[in-house]
């Protein structure tokens, strides 16, 4: 029976998808034209050669050299018993666990020889004379097209992908089109059992409901499972990116969950993936219909003076603007701010920055910088190819090669569970944080009317790190204590952008830092900081009860006759897809 042809939505994903591949590329031969003598003058300054000759000879010679010693060795081994050598694997790797890549002389080689000259590539592009950030970029594009061309990526040089083959007549190669068909329909890889999840079901379960909505909102209340809670209540502003269930994944591992056990009065905003009627939403629009209406409502329903505050990664930015916002109206309604792996200075970006320039920024602001809608699996994929192997080639030789199903992960559903945003939101957003970095100079920007100074928001500050978050580094996030806020809390966790925020106490997993001493330099207050098992929940905890307002009888009931229950948590927002 034919197959029908994929969806025209597949079809301009993967249009898109190729034109990126082509464009990063099309750099990366640029670099290697000029490696190899076509160009290699700087158009700065004609008398600098970008590649120095000597140089390329040297590595040339020192590449063949290494090259000579993988062929003895396995010579060596094959007939004389010699001992295995070679280029070591970067720790992590795991595309040649199998052991047919060690014991077996052709995979080894094959491996051997591929490790060699990626090494090689990547010295080739660390010698280049050209600027730190033409370094990055050239450093990015070289490790995609080196992850690309891993020889456990093509079927005919893979020993598992040719067993798994001869084992089951085929059918691993039959299972593995079927699912490169399915995905082609979908326009996107499958790297989760999604059948295994639902919103409501298993995920986002805490109870409660939704109290106030508009075209961009949904603001959700929880119950309270103690008797008496803070009367200081806690309005939580997720990443708009994301949906906002990887802060409530379910029972035992929510975040949510945690904060209303320990008897806070807990307020979370469930931002709404774009549509052609939002198209036209900016950034102003996010922060006055988001945390500033919130704000309002949290205070009006629980009769507080302020609230506590908390933003993670791109609505820890939102968040910090409204507050800023808050400070040059002159409103006092924060009692505390705290920024989950947020940066507020994009002065060093990690390589995510270096995905945006001025060309790709004023591109989209050609396009749908007045209205109109940047894909979520768009987004989605850039962020993958920050992690190609873990990410992107993993799922393509288990899915596509091997006919394998894929795992049961409720983090991985939720980080394919995408999100669309508005372009004029978009466009403001990049240029104004990863191109310009205007956000952290006082007055640089004008927002919802006004012109915006972090450092006029003066209420405790608790900033918290992921040592290994390749997204927002942890040095840029240490640096947030010197634009916003006061008498700054900083904490340091284990792990990376999303397993460092999200450690239960009960797991009793990872570890994290402490160090009161805020220095300026955060190399030395690492040095000087004391490593703590498990997690940094319960150090939140106490710091956000040490600036609260005392306790209260918890509420009976949802909302108030203003803001009555419209529907329960999680609510229709959430569960809408835009993949």
């Amino acid at each position: 029976m034919a197959s029908t042809p994929p969806s025209v939505d597949a079809q301009g994903y993967f249009e898109n998808l190729m034109r990126a591949g082509q464009d990063a590329m099309k750099q990366f031969d640029d670099a290697l034209a000029l490696a190899a003598g076509v160009g290699t003058k700087d158009p700065v300054s004609p008398g600098r050669q970008l590649f120095p000759f000597a140089m390329i000879a040297d590595l040339q010679r020192d590449y063949f050299k290494q090259l000579y010693q993988f062929w003895n060795s396995v010579f060596l081994r094959s007939f004389a018993g010699g001992a295995n050598s070679g280029v070591a694997l970067a720790q992590g790797d795991k595309r040649f666990k199998d052991a047919s890549w060690r014991e077996q002389p052709y995979y080894d080689l094959l491996k051997q020889t591929y490790l060699l000259g990626s090494r090689q590539l990547h010295e080739f592009v660390d010698k280049a004379q050209v600027d730190d950030k033409t370094k990055l970029q050239l450093r990015f594009y070289a490790r995609q097209f080196i992850d690309a061309m891993s020889p456990s990526n093509f079927p005919a040089t893979n020993p598992e992908v040719i067993r798994m083959a001869i084992e089951t007549r085929s059918a691993s190669l039959t299972d593995g089109m079927k699912n490169l068909i399915d995905d082609l329909h979908k326009g996107r890889i499958t790297r989760v059992d999604e059948s295994a999840f639902e919103v409501g079901r298993n995920l986002a379960t805490t109870p409660g409901s939704v109290i106030f909505e508009n075209e961009l909102i949904q603001l959700i209340q929880y119950v309270p499972q103690t008797s008496d809670v803070e009367k200081t209540p806690l309005l939580i502003v997720p990443p708009c990116i994301n949906k906002y269930y990887l802060l409530d994944l379910g029972a035992g591992n929510s975040l949510v969950e945690y904060a209303v056990a320990q008897g806070h009065h807990v307020f979370l905003i469930s931002w709404r993936s774009a549509v052609p009627e939002t198209g036209h939403l900016r950034w102003d629009d996010y922060l006055e219909m988001g945390p500033l209406r919130a704000v309002d409502i949290v205070l009006e329903i629980t009769g507080a003076e302020r609230t506590h505050a908390l933003g993670f990664c791109v609505g820890g930015t939102i968040l910090s603007c409204a507050a800023a916002v808050l400070a040059a109206r002159q409103q006092d309604k924060l009692a505390t701010l705290t920024l989950l792996t947020t940066m507020l200075d994009f002065s060093d970006t990690g390589e995510i920055g270096l995905l945006i320039d001025q060309g790709s920024v004023a591109l989209r602001e050609a396009t749908i910088g007045t209205g109109g809608i940047l894909p979520g699996k768009e987004l989605a994929f850039t962020f993958g190819t920050l992690r190609a192997n873990d990410l992107i080639w993993r799922y393509v030789v288990d899915s596509y090669l091997k006919g394998a199903t894929p795992d049961a992960f409720d983090l991985l559903y939720w980080d394919s569970d995408s999100v669309s945003l508005p372009g004029p939101m978009y466009c403001w957003y990049t240029r104004n944080t990863y191109l310009e970095n205007n956000i952290k100079q006082p007055g640089k920007t004008t927002q919802c009317g006004v012109p915006v100074d972090l450092s006029k928001v003066k209420v405790p500050l608790f900033v918290l790190a992921s040592r290994e978050d390749h997204i927002v580094p942890w040095k840029s996030a240490y640096g947030s204590k010197d634009l916003i806020g006061k008498e700054a809390r900083f904490v340091l966790a284990a792990s990376g952008h999303v397993a460092g925020v999200i450690n239960p106490p009960a797991r009793n997993k990872r570890s994290h830092w402490l160090n009161d001493n805020l220095v300026s330099d955060p190399n030395i207050w690492l040095e000087q900081a004391e490593e703590k098992s498990g997690s940094w929940w319960p150090d939140w905890d106490a710091w956000m009860k040490r600036h609260s307002s005392g306790r209260c009888l918890a509420p009976t009931e949802q909302g108030n006759a203003q803001y009555p229950a419209i529907e329960p948590a999680p609510g229709r927002y959430v569960k809408q897809k835009s993949n």
